[in-house]
């Protein structure tokens, strides 16, 4: 009897493992239709606190949806007019950047090399080429904005959203066996991943704006492109502040010099330890926090998933899984395997 329990223990871990890389093969396949549903979504949970406002504020249903609809089109054909120009621009200008780049990393060698280190020039460039990482910033600009052409179908996608948003827990007190308890449970699901979405988009949105104005401080090119990247990295903890960071601080080093590029790290630093590390923590609450390895691992799987803006959204899908875990007793403890301390989500 024990030797079946087993066997049939063993059965039920491959088939739940075959299901698991069935789907992640068919999300990869599929995600071109994938991630716009997912970017439409995140903007729903974005704008349903707003919604939800003007309704309470018995603003009709339908004026209060075209109301955020009007809202979101705006700041989309926003996106669409500025970051596609800089997009180009900055794509325009890459092959001069890179050639500058170039040169200096040739006289960061030669100035080693007259300390009286062996430097072999080849081997050191094949491993360390700031140019590649400038083409690599450009190259995830460019399949970003390819994003933007589906702006319409995203808009689409938002506006039914919307309008079922309010009719929702109707439906679910509807179809459930026990309404009360089930809806207690999503209720408190949704409000605390509008709260996590809310406060993330806000100092992300502070992170974005402060980046723009110490870098056109400074004169470096494209600062509002580097903003803009500032904030939709910004959803990406630690990881992203520092991915977010290198394309500005090398341009500031080919425009400006190595001062005007420290500048730009220490601003990059300051900025996201006052917004990142000091004020989000506490309105968001330690308990909502992740494991650095568990951000690095998602932000990896979902950008082999999904592309580049599958890593953008790696860890609010990470965190909205966190914390559906959270809000039932069974599934707690892996919340707490997700969490970024025991002591903290115990």
């Amino acid at each position: 009897m024990q030797g079946k329990g087993e066997a049939s223990s063993v059965i039920r871990i491959l088939i739940i493992t075959a299901c698991f890389v069935v789907l992640v093969a068919g999300m990869r396949a599929a995600a071109s239709i994938i991630v716009p549903f997912l970017l439409s979504v995140f903007i729903a949970i974005i704008c349903t606190p707003l919604l939800f406002w003007l309704q309470r504020k018995r603003v009709p249903n339908g004026l209060a949806v075209s109301s955020v609809l009007i809202l979101i089109l705006a700041a989309g054909l926003l996106l669409v007019t500025v970051v596609g120009t800089s997009i180009n621009d900055f794509s325009q200008a890459l092959p001069v950047y890179q050639v500058r780049l170039t040169e200096k990393t040739a006289a960061l060698f030669t100035w080693m090399k007259s300390l009286g280190l062996n430097v072999s020039v080849p081997v050191l460039s094949d491993y360390f080429s700031p140019g590649k990482a400038m083409q690599l910033a450009a190259n995830t600009l460019t399949r970003l904005s390819g994003m933007l052409k589906n702006l319409f179908f995203i808009l689409l996608t938002v506006l039914f959203i919307l309008l079922e948003a309010s009719g929702f827990p109707r439906k679910l007190q509807a179809a459930l066996r026990d309404p009360e308890k089930s809806l207690s449970s999503f209720r408190r699901f949704g409000e605390i991943v509008n709260r996590y979405l809310a406060i993330k988009t806000l100092f992300s949105l502070l992170t974005g704006i402060c980046i723009w104005i110490w870098l056109s401080a400074l004169d470096v090119d494209f600062a509002l492109l580097w903003g803009l990247v500032a904030f939709l990295l910004n959803y990406v903890p630690s990881i992203g502040s520092i991915i977010a960071a290198i394309p500005a601080v090398l341009l500031a080093l080919i425009q400006h010099g190595l001062s005007y590029s420290i500048l730009t790290c220490a601003g990059y630093l300051v900025i996201n330890f006052v917004f990142g590390s000091f004020l989000e923590p506490r309105l968001m609450g330690h308990r909502l926090g992740l494991s650095t390895l568990v951000v690095f691992l998602s932000l990896v799987f979902w950008g082999w998933v999904l592309g580049p803006v599958g890593m953008l959204l790696s860890v609010p899908l990470t965190m909205i899984v966190k914390i559906g875990l959270e809000s039932y007793e069974d599934t707690r403890w892996l919340s707490v395997l997700l969490g970024s301390s025991p002591a903290v989500d115990g």
